[in-house]
């Protein structure tokens, strides 16, 4: 129920910007890394292919990134930051804080939330 709250208060920001929530931490992990393995983004994001596939597409649709075969190893598939993609880090640059105003949340019980939970994930085989 809070995680469905607080995707609920992203999307008026989002939508300005013309992202999902997914989509947008997507495009976080993108924004970070530049270019990563499929693979990998799944795992970062807790995602498994069969919602992960459908987004990327979406995103490459929009231009914000671009996929491809590895030529080292043709199985695996490289997900890449576009320019346009980089571009629309600028546009999102206030989402964060334009949330945080509507979460009525101090900033160090904000930053103890987010050690429990990473915490909590690494307890189930995600990273800490």
């Amino acid at each position: 129920m809070c995680a469905k709250e607080v995707v609920r208060r992203y999307k008026p920001f989002l939508d300005e910007i013309g992202l999902t929530y997914t989509q947008y931490i997507a495009m976080m992990v993108m924004w970070e890394r530049h270019s990563l393995t499929v693979k990998d983004l799944g795992e970062l994001l807790y995602l498994d292919s069969g919602t992960l596939t459908p987004l990327l597409k979406k995103l490459e649709e929009k231009g914000y990134v671009s996929r491809s075969r590895d030529p080292g190893d043709e199985r695996m598939l490289i997900v890449s930051l576009t320019e346009a993609g980089e571009a629309l880090k600028e546009d999102a640059r206030s989402v964060p804080a334009s949330v945080g105003s509507c979460i009525d949340l101090p900033p160090e019980d904000a930053m103890e939330l987010s050690r429990i939970l990473r915490r909590m994930m690494g307890g189930f085989g995600g990273r800490p």
